[in-house]
């Protein structure tokens, strides 16, 4: 009979796991085995990483703080001070201050006076200390010089992960070109090299973030995509899904997939519910985005939670907050709302989050000379930035100015170089606010015949997306025609006709309105033969032309 294979213990089975990035069963499987037996260091490191990668933020201190021990006791210096520095940075990320600062004391006198690739991990948390004080040149000197200590020690990970933190200084001091070169390098390391999962994870989201922050949404959607690759290809990870989440959900509000963003913030709320760190801000950021839907549908009193939600996760819950006060008519306290989220924002990349804002809600308020100050910091910071979408809201800023100054011809060239930037980038409900004010500048200008036709795009937009404010707003300066009728149809035949001039097919009309594909043949057939044309092209154009849509 033959021998029964042993069965792996569990050590064999933790290190396999871990190796296969299972990273819930290489928890388990190294606690199990730890019960029976004292782990040795490489693998109560591997404990520690696996209990970070779950999210089991005291269980990961715990680990790392024994892994320092033993490193020390083995009269290993420089690994206990690298031990040290990670709990120390972990602890920091999860607002532990205090302990952190200990540990990392700790580490810093294990490497003094040591010419080591330790040093370099230390500049890491310096740098991170001085996020909180704008110093951005000190910050670009210190990861220069952490990126020379880790080519020069071939520590892959210190040398990418500085490489980001190096571009993303250099993005905040204006240099674009610079900064997108030394971040697209750390990505290349992330593709190519074998990376700890922990950097790895930590470049996805400096580089991400770093994309939104100058509006290359291009680069943020590739990332993002290939972030959620990253993390798809790793099922039992935790950490770094929620800030992969709330990406996505900014994507696709963007890209007009309302209805899906709301249900995916809402899912990443629900995970990270009592998560802390990375996890807690995800649900922040989660809840205001959910509000921004909600306050483009007209849904106020849902916005108005969600808003509340997202500050009470630490989000900054502005520049939303103001624009939902705007939308209920208070004017006055949109604008005090707005003039204190700007004045306690200094750097010019954070304070382009609510220029734009700033801009609609002084106009609508007739603080048209404070709006023109804020649409020309907009002009200066996109100069300085170079980017397309950067480019596309001071175009935006500086045409709303113009034209409630009375200057519409002014204002034609900047709507259409914004409304291109915006409509190669997919951003429907963005285009379609542009369409409307194009259509008003078009009116003043005395050419009604463009001024419809942008009216009518913009008001099939609004309907797709679900923008009932704007749909509203449209109604009231160009109502649809009235009971009358003198086109002939019937309200269904007009619902129908709309519909057909969005370029949906019988079939999804069908489906949308609840009828028979049959009936809704019958309505298209009446349509033609009551406005005399002869196909869905020339109706689509007839409703455009009678402003039925």
């Amino acid at each position: 009979m033959p021998a029964r294979p042993n069965k792996p213990s569990y050590l064999e089975r933790a290190r396999a796991t871990y190796s296969a990035r299972a990273w819930d069963d290489a928890y388990v499987a190294f606690s199990a085995a730890e019960s029976q037996a004292p782990l040795a260091a490489a693998d109560v490191e591997k404990l520690g990483w696996a209990a970070t990668l779950t999210g089991r933020d005291e269980e990961s201190f715990r680990a790392l703080e024994r892994l320092y021990q033993l490193r020390l006791d083995a009269g290993e210096e420089l690994l206990a001070a690298r031990a040290a520095f990670f709990v120390g940075i972990r602890m920091r990320i999860a607002g532990e201050h205090a302990r952190a600062n200990g540990w990392l004391a700790r580490a810093q006198r294990l490497v003094e006076g040591k010419d080591c690739a330790e040093t370099g991990y230390l500049l890491l948390a310096e740098i991170r200390r001085l996020d909180a004080t704008g110093d951005f040149e000190q910050i670009a000197m210190l990861a220069r010089r952490a990126v020379e200590i880790g080519d020069r020690f071939a520590d892959k990970d210190l040398s990418a992960f500085a490489r980001a933190l190096s571009g993303r200084a250099a993005m905040r001091l204006g240099q674009t070109d610079a900064g997108f070169a030394l971040l697209d390098e750390a990505m290349l390391s992330v593709t190519t090299e074998p990376l700890s999962p922990m950097f790895a994870g930590l470049i996805y989201c400096i580089v991400i973030a770093a994309c939104h922050q100058v509006y290359a949404l291009a680069r943020a959607r590739e990332w993002t995509e290939a972030l959620a690759r990253w993390c798809a290809a790793q099922s039992q990870l935790v950490q770094f899904t929620g800030a992969c989440a709330v990406h996505r959900v900014e994507l696709m509000q963007l890209g007009g997939e309302w209805g899906e963003a709301i249900e995916a913030a809402r899912a990443a709320a629900e995970t990270f519910r009592d998560a802390r760190g990375e996890g807690y801000a995800a649900v922040g950021d989660a809840c205001y985005q959910e509000a921004e839907i909600r306050r483009l549908r007209g849904e106020h009193a849902a916005a108005e939670t969600a808003y509340r939600s997202a500050s009470e996760r630490g989000r900054d819950a502005q520049p939303g907050l103001a624009l939902l006060r705007l939308a209920q008519g208070r004017i006055a306290d949109a604008v005090s709302s707005i003039r204190t989220a700007l004045a306690a924002v200094s750097e010019p990349l954070r304070r382009v989050r609510y220029l734009p804002a700033s801009v609609e809600i002084l106009l609508a308020a007739g603080e048209i000379a404070e709006a023109r100050m804020a649409a020309r910091e907009l002009a200066s910071t996109a100069a300085a930035v170079k980017t397309d979408l950067l480019g596309a809201m001071a175009a935006h800023a500086e045409a709303a100015v113009a034209a409630a100054e009375g200057h519409p011809q002014a204002a034609l060239a900047p709507l259409r170089q914004a409304l291109t930037a915006w409509a190669a980038a997919g951003a429907p409900y963005i285009v379609a606010r542009l369409r409307v004010l194009l259509a008003r500048t078009c009116h003043d200008c005395g050419d009604a015949d463009a001024a419809a036709l942008e009216l009518g795009h913009a008001r099939i937009a609004f309907l797709e997306l679900g923008a009932a404010p704007d749909i509203a707003a449209l109604d009231a300066v160009a109502p649809r025609a009235g009971a009358a009728r003198p086109h002939g149809l019937s309200q269904r035949e007009l619902e129908v006709l709309r519909l057909v001039a969005t370029g949906k097919t019988n079939k999804a009309i069908a489906r949308e309105l609840h009828l028979s594909e049959k009936t809704v043949d019958r309505h298209v057939s009446n349509i033609f033969s009551k406005t005399n044309v002869a196909s869905r092209a020339a109706a689509t154009a007839y409703a455009y032309q009678q402003r039925l849509v």
